[in-house]
């Protein structure tokens, strides 16, 4: 590998420092929390979280992050995705794909409504 310049390395640590930061869940509001369980892979979970990201750094969204959890035990409902916020408190989604994913993003996150159509009761 051949050697970096002093210049080059402090570019990389700039953007490998913004990179970590988006996985900083200190001093975020909402929190997303992607199903990536085997049936949830296999339903299309990563889909599923790569527009989730996309879409909120699309949109610029700073105070939100994604992360990823084990089977949430809903497997007829995978990719299941829970959004975490203070105005709505949690709130659970069921066979969210690509879609229905950007659509969380602009009406749940950022408008603040419940996506009634798509919401699914965990506890059950």
């Amino acid at each position: 590998m051949a050697k970096l310049s002093l210049e080059e390395l402090r570019a990389l640590r700039a953007r490998e420092s913004a990179r970590m930061a988006k996985r900083d869940i200190h001093g975020k509001s909402i929190h997303v929390v992607v199903g990536m369980g085997t049936c949830g892979i296999q339903a299309g979970a990563k889909v599923t979280l790569n527009s989730i990201v996309d879409e909120i750094e699309a949109k610029g969204l700073k105070d939100v992050i994604v992360t990823q959890a084990p089977c949430q035990g809903k497997c007829d409902q995978e990719p299941v995705v829970e959004v975490y916020s203070p105005a709505l408190g949690a709130v659970a989604y069921g066979k969210v794909d690509a879609r229905l994913a950007r659509q969380i993003v602009d009406e749940h996150i950022i408008a603040g409504r419940i996506i009634k159509d798509h919401q699914i009761d965990l506890e059950a």
